[in-house]
């Protein structure tokens, strides 16, 4: 088994699939990486030699920024637009939307599970 950045690859995908088990690493820049490596996609991760496991590790540290750096380089981001008070930054506060969606409908994921409000009640006739 392959162990990259601190995460153990699945050794039965084929490498540009099981690089993507890297949070920061997408398929294109999967494929960058086993270009560099000089490596066939369509090898399996448990086909990969030391030699080629320790390709893909050195590219990977020098020239990506993956796993902790990543998420907390994203969270400082944030934080940095909630210190602000920013437009964006009071979405992140509010737990809302932040790129422009609409919120009548729809929106479900970043407001939660829904909370009903009863409906008025009429006043009884005299």
């Amino acid at each position: 088994m392959a162990r990259i950045a601190g995460i153990d690859l699945p050794k039965n995908k084929r490498g540009e699939i099981g690089l993507t088990y890297i949070y920061g690493i997408g398929r294109s820049t999967a494929q960058s990486i086993l270009t560099k490596a000089g490596i066939d996609f369509d090898k399996k991760v448990s086909q990969w030699n030391d030699e080629e496991q320790a390709a893909i590790r050195n590219i990977i540290t020098e020239e990506i920024k993956v796993e902790g750096a990543l998420r907390s380089e994203t969270q400082m981001n944030i934080k940095r637009l909630l210190d602000i008070a920013c437009y964006r930054g009071l979405r992140h506060r509010k737990g809302l939307p932040v790129r422009g969606q609409r919120t009548k409908t729809n929106s479900r994921t970043r407001k939660g599970k829904r909370k009903t409000v009863a409906g008025k009640k009429k006043a009884p006739k005299k």
